[in-house]
Formats: structure tokens, C-alpha cells, sequence
């Protein structure tokens, strides 16, 4: 069962050897587009949701 384990790690820090990291730059990209796509969409939700609440207690209002 350890050598199973000792070889599963041993393969794992082999694989890791093989990714492409990103370097610095590419990195604060990734992450100013990753705010920028999560901060539209929390817009784009708040939006659609202020939108459905004022149709429904407009409903409401009417009955």
C-alpha cells in the first residue's frame, strides 16, 4: 500500500515537472480578467434579478 503511494507521488512530482507555468505578467492578466469577467457577471445577475423582482411585485401589486 506505501509503495503504492510512494509511486503515485513520484509520478505526480514527475508530471509537475512538465507543466508550462505562467510567468509574472501572464498571471496578473489572467486574474485582471477573471475580476473584470466575475464583476460583469455579478452586474449582469444583479441586473436580471432587480428586474424579476420589480415584474413580480408589480404582479402582486395588480392582484
Amino acid at each position: 500500500m506505501s509503495n503504492n503511494i510512494a509511486g503515485f507521488i513520484k509520478e505526480v512530482g514527475n508530471e509537475m515537472k512538465k507543466v508550462s507555468w505562467p510567468n509574472k505578467e501572464q498571471l496578473q492578466e489572467a486574474t485582471i480578467v477573471t475580476l473584470l469577467v466575475c464583476a460583469i457577471i455579478t452586474i449582469f445577475v444583479f441586473l436580471i434579478d432587480r428586474a424579476f423582482s420589480l415584474i413580480v411585485d408589480t404582479i402582486f401589486s395588480l392582484v
